[in-house]
């Protein structure tokens, strides 16, 4: 007989996880451990995440097998797990209840009495990470569930107690409508995921049932300066908005840059609430920062301690993450972007910190966002001083739209495209030098390029 989520719990039955070695997986996997749930679980292949949750208690199969269902009373199953998956057609076939990762957080998020979700199509991981210092500065002990490791809590997860969940929402194949905020925050809405939505418009009406989650006593937060966000919302009960320009609810005045490093003002219905000060670059983090504003006044926050809080973060795994020096002296950093709109974002700040030249080591992400956003992203790289192209990463997909970095490269003036990692780093190692900048920049492995570039460095 299938059972939900929290009867699993409560009984303490087995609840089995096939894809449990990735970054939400393995946090729910380890959340539901800490719970004393029995956790069992399948992946492709060991990983010191896998390692991590073995040692916690978890028994993992490193294959896809029926035999490995047999005794839960649950499956959870990641979005890149299908119906055709050998688990999946054993526990249907035995009643074993399965259900998605995003229902289980949602099912779990229903426990707290603060969920403070971060949606958009770029700066989720960052506002989140921010909001949990945040959170964590006011005294809340937060439950944290973040898409890059984040320093303060050592990892992706962090668990506290049930007054306060600070999450990452992802609108990608509607996750997030099955998350259960009373804060749902929307950073910017842009075309993106086109292997699954159709257009913009279907893209804006995902999020305006994501505006529709909070309860009564709940509370949209939106950028106002954004415009499809303000289309998600048009119809949303409660809003908050946030930005720059005067009509936003929450914003920023008295702003100045150094070094693209900011402090501003913020005021909140024209009323003095922080003074900010940021320790991450960018304007686009400063924008973060007024959404983690709006959040936690709605929260009661005070002002000095969200201030406090910022002053601290310094960023989390892959967001322009400065990971040494090459012998030549050039500076290496790594960031995720993977769409053109953060693209611009991190090379702008780059722009305004005095680097002699900016090496963009590039890997695109997907096949159908390269083709579909082909000329935004020729536009993004023309900002750096020389872009350097690693192979498509596919993740999901296979190229039968043929096409290719090259192709990228072909439109970018003085870009050059690379068939493999080892080309790339010989590349830059010989030409980048003292007062450069290489940045590593991609959704896929480019990071993997740093350590070779850094390794016999004495940075």
């Amino acid at each position: 007989m299938a059972t939900s989520l929290q009867h699993s719990i409560q009984e303490q039955e087995i609840i089995h996880l096939i894809g449990i070695g990735g970054v939400s997986m393995s946090a729910l996997a380890e959340l539901l451990l800490s719970y004393g749930v029995h956790v069992t679980g399948s992946d492709r292949q060991e990983s010191p995440v896998t390692e991590r949750l073995e040692r916690l208690g978890a028994y993992i199969t490193y294959a896809h097998l029926p035999e490995n269902v047999d005794g839960a009373s649950l499956v959870i199953r990641t979005a890149a797990v299908h119906d055709d998956n050998l688990e999946v057609i054993r526990a249907r076939e035995r009643g074993i209840r399965v259900i998605e990762r995003a229902e289980a957080w949602g099912q779990l998020m229903a426990d707290y009495h603060d969920v403070i979700c971060f949606s958009g199509t770029h700066g989720k991981t960052t506002s989140t990470s921010m909001m949990t210092m945040i959170a964590i500065e006011a005294g809340l002990d937060p439950t944290v569930m973040v898409g890059s490791r984040l320093p303060a809590i050592d990892g992706t997860l962090r668990i506290g107690a049930h007054d306060c969940f600070v999450a990452e929402a992802c609108e990608y194949c509607n996750s997030f409508l099955s998350f259960r905020p009373t804060v749902a925050v929307i950073l910017n809405v842009e075309e993106d995921h086109l292997d699954f939505f159709q257009d913009i418009d279907d893209i804006v009406a995902s999020f305006r049932r994501f505006c529709a989650l909070p309860p009564e006593d709940g509370v949209v937060v939106a950028n106002a300066d954004d415009p499809n966000a303000v289309r998600s919302v048009r119809n949303a009960e409660r809003v908050i908005t946030f930005g720059e320009s005067e009509r936003a609810d929450v914003r920023a005045v008295d702003i100045r840059s150094e070094n693209a490093y900011y402090r501003f003002t913020v005021l909140v219905h024209d009323e003095f609430y922080a003074d900010i000060e940021l320790a991450v670059p960018g304007r686009h983090n400063m924008l973060n920062a007024l959404a983690c504003c709006a959040s936690a006044e709605f929260l009661g926050i005070p002002g000095g301690t969200v201030a406090n809080a910022l002053a601290k973060f310094t960023g989390s795994s892959r967001r322009f993450q400065r990971m040494g020096k090459t012998e030549k002296g050039a500076v290496v950093v790594d960031d995720y972007a993977h769409h053109p709109s953060e693209m611009k974002a991190t090379l702008s700040a780059a722009r305004q910190m005095g680097f002699r030249k900016i090496y963009c080591a590039f890997q695109p992400h997907t096949y159908t966002r390269t083709k579909a956003l082909f000329d935004d992203f020729v536009e993004a790289l023309s900002l750096c001083d020389h872009a350097v192209l690693a192979p498509i990463y596919a993740a999901r997909e296979k190229n039968t739209i043929g096409i290719s970095s090259a192709d990228l490269a072909a439109k970018v003036p003085g870009a050059v495209a690379f068939e493999s990692f080892d080309e790339i780093v010989e590349h830059l190692a010989q030409n980048a030098g003292e007062g450069d900048l290489i940045l590593s920049m991609g959704a896929g492995n480019i990071n993997a390029i740093c350590d070779k570039l850094v390794r016999n460095s004495r940075f």
